[in-house]
This record gives structure tokens, sequence and C-alpha cells, in this order.
């Protein structure tokens, strides 16, 4: 799984609180900013994403956001990349989730044709982010933290 996918599926399990999806839409544009670092298609230049390599990740929106760079100087800063990539992001992944049967929309019963609370399925891939998330992954918790997702087992 890839850093964005698993925030969102850790945003997804927060009962108490979940962030507003714009928040959430750039903290997983900033998460596939991570990704790309680590996949080394990028490298940061200051302020600026220098494309790299444009690697074949296995990830369609992970591939599309590398796809999106700007690939002529002067490159697009961070901040713009964010707020550019970052709309309607929260969307797309979840679109995704669903579509892979990753996430479901709990239905209720006097609401037919309204759509209710995203919920996760138990998957090999909840699971894996479960662990990262219960691990204390630095990236994972500091992203989540930036959109106000703590760990509410340790909340008290």
């Amino acid at each position: 799984m890839t850093t964005p996918r698993d925030l969102l599926m850790v945003a997804v399990e927060m009962e108490s609180r979940r962030p507003e999806q714009g928040d959430l839409s750039l903290a997983l544009a900033g998460a596939e900013v991570i990704d790309l670092l680590g996949a080394q298609a990028i490298r940061l230049d200051d302020e600026r994403i220098v494309p790299v390599h444009r690697p074949a990740t296995g990830d369609r929106l992970l591939d599309e956001a590398a796809s999106s760079l700007v690939r002529q100087e002067p490159y697009e800063s961070v901040g713009d990349w964010l707020w550019r990539r970052g709309r309607g992001l929260f969307s797309s992944y979840l679109a995704a989730l669903e579509a892979e049967g990753q996430a479901t929309r709990q239905r209720r019963r006097w609401r037919p044709f309204r759509t209710g609370r995203t919920m996760r399925v138990d998957s090999p891939a909840h699971r894996e982010a479960a662990k990262r998330w219960t691990s204390d992954d630095a990236v994972l918790a500091a992203l989540a933290a930036a959109v106000g997702i703590h760990d509410e087992r340790t909340a008290d």
C-alpha cells in the first residue's frame, strides 16, 4: 500500500473526529510527495519539486501524481503542487478504495438513496494500514496529526 491509502484508511477508522475533506485532500497530496521521494521519482530543490523519472509504482493514483508534475524549469513549488494536486483528492482516493472493495458506504435503512458513513472492509490492506498506524510510523503519524487525527487509544 501507499502512504496516501494508509492515511485514508486511518481516517476512515476515526470514530470521534474525522478530518474535513479539504484538509485530508492536502494531506493525501503531501503523502504522495513523500512516496514519490521514496521512489526517487522526485527530488526537492529548495521549495521546488524536481521530477527525476516516472516510475511505475503499481498504484494508479500515485502514477497519476507523478505524471502531473511540472517537468520544465522553473519547477513548481511544493505548496503550489499540494494545492493543485490536492483539489478533490479525497474523493479520488475514496472512490479508488471503494472500487477495489477496500471501503464501502454504510446504507441507512430509512434513507435508502443517501449514502452513509464510509466504513472499512476487513482486508490485508487495512490490516497493513492499521499495523503501520499502531507501530507509530513517524510519517503516517505526522500526516495524521496535521489533519487532527490522533491515536484514540492514547488520547487520554
